[in-house]
């Protein structure tokens, strides 16, 4: 028998979500994160797109509720990563960083999935000061100002046009010289007159300073680079929105043979479950999904949920607690 009922690895909104519902559900959960809980949710300034929030909640503000939510129902938390997993019958083993060894009857990984950085001076001592990789968090700080998209993908040109709703002054650059983007994409992105597209075009560096004499550091200016004839350009900007593509932290998946999609996200049911029973995926690493705190949350709700009723199916609980 396994020492959990269901491990639980990544401690973002999907991977805290899950560990709610699997405490509520009666299961002995633990919740692996190698860094601090909250995931991408702890770099949102103010959550205001999380349906029943209105007021001015931070990201890290939230996160912490639904780790304390989840601490009262029961969930126990560990600070360390997962190197390495298997699968031995019907129980997985995972190895921890420090070497520490867990069990489990399910798994739930909900690593999430990183934004593809430019890698580029300036890029992340601005990140959250001017240069963000959500525009449906972050767009709405920068209303009536001039952003600068970076991308030729379908998100780039969603995002754009998303952006371009809250500004006239948005400027679509692309290193190559067509876009890689679906064709009916494409040609919304050019007819819209809010969008300045420039091809063969990156960017070098992204500089900032003080603004209006205060002393919060933000974005001022972008270093352009022409891809044909190398020539470079300094232009003012007040927001540099990223979208080179994310990289899904699925490598555990992979482990366990799991299928993956092109991309390396892991495909899953509508119930979470990937090819591997017993093991889901939640959030941002999963397939199809739609990158956003509210759906990763329901992610987690719904893998837990899951996963708990193939572990009656088992019949293995390991330590029943008192009711709900």
């Amino acid at each position: 028998m396994s020492d959990l009922d269901l491990l639980i690895i990544g401690a973002g909104p999907a991977g805290l979500t899950a560990a709610q519902y699997g405490a509520r559900a009666n299961l002995k959960v633990m919740v692996a994160e190698k860094q601090s809980a909250g995931g991408q949710a702890l770099v949102i300034d103010v959550l205001e797109n999380y349906p029943g929030i209105c007021g001015q909640k931070s990201g890290f503000e939230f996160a912490m509720d639904l780790h304390k939510q989840a601490e009262a129902f029961g969930a126990s938390f560990l600070l360390n990563g997962v190197s390495s997993i298997k699968k031995e019958g019907d129980v997985f083993k995972a190895v921890f960083a420090d070497g520490e060894v867990r069990t489990a009857s399910a798994v739930i990984i909900a690593t999430g999935a990183s934004p593809r950085l430019l890698d580029v001076p300036g890029e992340k001592e601005f990140s959250g000061k001017g240069v963000s990789y959500c525009a449906t968090c972050d767009g709405n700080f920068f209303k009536g100002k001039k952003i600068f998209v970076v991308g030729g993908g379908d998100a780039a040109c969603d995002e754009a046009r998303y952006l371009s709703r809250l500004t006239d002054k948005i400027v679509l650059i692309h290193r190559r010289g067509s876009f890689r983007a679906q064709k009916a994409l494409v040609e919304r992105t050019l007819k819209n007159p809010n969008i300045e597209v420039r091809y063969n075009t990156i960017i070098k560096e992204i500089k900032g300073g003080t603004v209006n004499q205060s002393s919060v550091s933000k974005v001022k200016s972008v270093v352009l680079a022409d891809t044909k004839n190398g020539g470079t350009c300094e232009e003012q900007t007040d927001a540099v929105f990223i979208f080179a593509g994310t990289v899904p932290q699925s490598s555990l998946a992979g482990e366990l043979n799991a299928a993956l999609d092109e991309n390396g996200y892991i495909i899953t049911d509508q119930k979470m479950a990937s090819s591997v029973k017993g093991l889901y995926a939640a959030g941002d690493v999963r397939s199809g999904a739609f990158r956003q705190v509210v759906t990763a949350a329901a992610d987690g709700a719904s893998a837990a949920h899951y996963a708990a009723g193939y572990i009656d199916e088992l019949g293995v609980r390991g330590q029943e607690k008192g009711s709900d």
